[in-house]
C-alpha cells in the first residue's frame, strides 16, 4: 500500500510519529487503495489535538470544532497534486438528537473508539504505512472483497444519527458497483422518512454524486426501491408505469432512467445528464387518450416539464447556472423534425433559443432519449442532417465581414463614396485574399484598393462578379463538406 501514498501524506505521517504520536491514514482514501483506486482526498488521524498538530508544521489552519487542522503545502512541496491534508484528532460522538449532527463532539484517546463512530465497514478501516498496520475492526477488507455496502454495528442507529446516510449509502453503492447488503437495505426503507431532516443542499450533493456516478439508473432505482426518492424527486415517481404511446416501448419512469444511463455512458456534464432524467418528466401531467388514433398523446409535455424543472431546481437549490441549462434543454428537446422540411431559419431559432453553447448539448440530450426509448441506433439520418444544419448555421460564411478593410474603413480613410465600385473592389479583394490568405492585411488591402479604384466600370465590374463566384463557390464547398462529413445530402 505504501506505494500508494504520496510522499507528502508521508512526510505528516513523520513528523507526527517522530513527535511522539499515533497517525493513521483513515477512512475514502485507505478504501480506494485496497480497491485500486485513486484517492481524491487524503486524511489522517491522530491521537494528538489540535493545539499539539498545529506547532508540527509550517503552515496548518484549525477553524472549526471537529478537531481538523488542515495542513497545507507549498506548490513547489508538492509531488503529487494534493495541497492540503486534513488532520483529525481522534474523536467520539454524543447522541445525535436532530438526526443531522452529533449534540458534542469529544476528543477520544484511541483509534478504536475513532472508528466506532463511522458509516460504513469499508470506511471504517485506518492503515499506518510505517508499520503496516491495517486497523480493520468491522471487516470492512472482507466487505470490498464481497462488494457490501455494510453499516458499521447497527444499520437503524447508524442512519438515526445522520440521515445523510442514507444517501451515502446509495452513492457508495453505484460509485463502486457494490450491493447493499440485506439489514442495511432493510434499514435504508425503514427510516426513509428521516431524510427530511437533512438539508437540501446536502441532499443535491449527495444525488448530483449518484448522478455522476457510472451507474446513475442504478442509483435512482435505489432510491426508488428503498422509498428514498419520494422525499427528494417525488415528480419523478409519477410516471412510474406510465405507458407511453405506441412508439415507445417503456414507461415514463423507465425511459427517463434509461435515458440518464446513456448520459453516464457518455461520460456527459451534470446538466446533460439531468436534463436526460427530467427531459419528459411533464409527460405524466400532459397525457390524454385520442380516441381516433387509440393513442396516448402528450402535448406540451416540453413545456410543463420546463416548469417543472425549475421547482425541482429551486427546491433543491441548484445553482443558477445548473437550474437554466437543464430547464433550456428540457423546454427545447422537441425541436427536430422532418429531415427534408428542416430550414437553416429553423435551426437557427434554435440555436437562438438555447444559446450557442448549449446547441451540442441539446443534440446529445436527443440521443440519450433515442436511446432511452430502446432504439439501436445511436445516429439516424434526422439527427446527423441536423448536426450538419447546426454547423452550416454556426460557421463564419465566406464573406467580405472576413477582410481588414470595409467600407466604413474606406468612406472615412480612403475618402471613397459609397457605391457599386465599392463593392465591386471589396468583392475582387475577397477573392484575391480566398487565393491567398496571407493577404488579408490592412496595409496591403488599402494599396489594392487604391489600384482597383483606377480602374473604369466595366473591368472593375468583371472582377467584382469573378470575385463573388469565388465566394459563393468556395462557400458551398464548405457546406458540402459539412454534409459529407455528417453522411447527409
Amino acid at each position: 500500500m505504501l506505494n500508494h501514498i504520496p510522499k507528502n501524506v508521508i512526510a505528516v505521517l513523520h513528523v507526527l510519529q517522530n513527535a511522539g504520536f499515533e497517525a493513521f491514514i483513515v477512512g475514502g482514501c485507505v478504501r480506494d487503495i485496497l480497491l485500486n483506486r485513486e484517492p481524491k482526498d487524503w486524511d489522517i488521524t491522530t491521537n494528538a489535538i489540535p493545539e499539539e498538530i498545529i506547532p508540527l508544521f509550517p503552515k496548518a489552519v484549525y477553524e472549526n470544532s471537529f478537531g481538523t487542522v488542515a495542513v497545507i503545502f507549498e506548490e513547489e512541496e508538492l509531488d503529487s497534486p494534493v495541497r492540503t491534508i486534513e488532520v483529525t484528532t481522534y474523536r467520539s460522538e454524543s447522541d445525535y438528537s436532530d438526526g443531522r449532527r452529533p449534540d458534542s463532539v469529544s476528543f477520544s484517546k484511541t483509534i478504536e473508539e475513532d472508528l466506532k463512530r463511522r458509516d460504513f465497514t469499508i470506511n471504517a478501516m485506518a492503515y499506518d504505512p510505517m508499520s503496516d498496520r491495517l486497523v480493520d475492526l468491522y471487516k470492512g477488507q472482507k466487505d470490498i472483497e464481497l462488494r457490501t455496502i455494510r453499516t458499521v454495528g447497527g444499520a437503524n442507529e447508524r442512519f438515526g444519527e445522520d440521515a445523510l446516510r442514507l444517501l451515502r449509502a446509495v452513492r457508495f453503492a453505484v460509485q463502486l458497483g457494490f450491493h447493499v447488503e440485506q439489514e442495511t437495505y432493510t434499514a435504508l426503507k425503514n427510516n426513509a422518512d428521516t431524510l427530511q431532516k437533512v438539508s437540501r443542499e446536502r441532499i443535491r450533493d449527495e444525488f448530483n454524486k449518484i448522478i455522476m456516478s457510472p451507474n446513475p439508473k442504478d442509483g435512482i432505482e435505489l432510491l426508488r426501491e428503498t422509498n428514498l426518492l419520494q422525499h427528494f424527486l417525488p415528480e419523478l415517481l409519477d410516471g412510474f408505469h406510465v405507458e407511453q404511446n405506441k412508439s415507445h416501448v417503456f414507461d415514463v419512469y423507465t425511459h427517463l432512467i434509461n435515458s440518464l444511463q446513456h448520459a453516464a455512458d457518455k461520460d456527459y456534464p451534470l446538466h446533460v445528464r439531468l436534463s436526460a432524467l427530467f427531459h419528459d418528466i411533464g409527460k405524466p401531467a400532459t397525457r390524454r387518450f385520442d380516441k381516433k388514433t387509440r393513442d396516448y398523446t402528450f402535448y406540451g409535455h416540453e413545456v410543463v416539464g420546463g416548469r417543472m424543472v425549475k421547482n425541482i431546481c429551486k427546491r433543491l437549490r441548484y445553482p443558477k447556472k445548473t437550474s437554466e441549462d437543464v430547464f433550456l434543454l428540457v423546454r427545447y428537446h422537441m425541436f427536430f423534425s422532418d429531415p427534408d422540411q428542416i430550414t437553416l431559419s429553423a435551426v437557427r431559432r434554435i440555436i437562438t433559443n438555447v444559446g450557442k453553447e448549449r446547441i451540442w448539448d441539446l443534440i446529445h440530450l436527443r440521443y440519450c432519449d433515442r436511446i432511452g426509448m430502446g432504439r439501436p441506433k445511436e445516429d439516424p439520418y434526422r439527427l446527423r442532417k441536423y448536426e450538419s444544419m447546426i454547423e452550416e448555421a454556426l460557421r463564419d460564411p465566406i464573406s467580405v465581414k472576413m477582410l481588414k478593410l470595409n467600407g466604413d474603413m474606406m468612406i472615412s480613410e480612403l475618402h471613397m463614396k459609397p457605391g457599386k465600385r465599392m463593392g465591386w473592389i471589396l468583392h475582387a479583394l475577397l477573392e484575391e485574399v480566398i487565393e491567398d490568405p496571407t493577404l488579408n492585411t490592412k496595409e496591403f488591402l488599402v494599396k489594392r484598393t487604391l489600384e482597383l479604384d483606377n480602374l473604369p466600370d466595366k473591368e472593375l465590374e468583371a472582377l467584382g462578379k469573378q470575385g463573388k463566384d469565388t465566394k459563393d463557390a468556395v462557400d458551398q464547398a464548405e457546406v458540402q463538406q459539412l454534409r459529407k462529413k455528417y453522411r447527409v445530402k
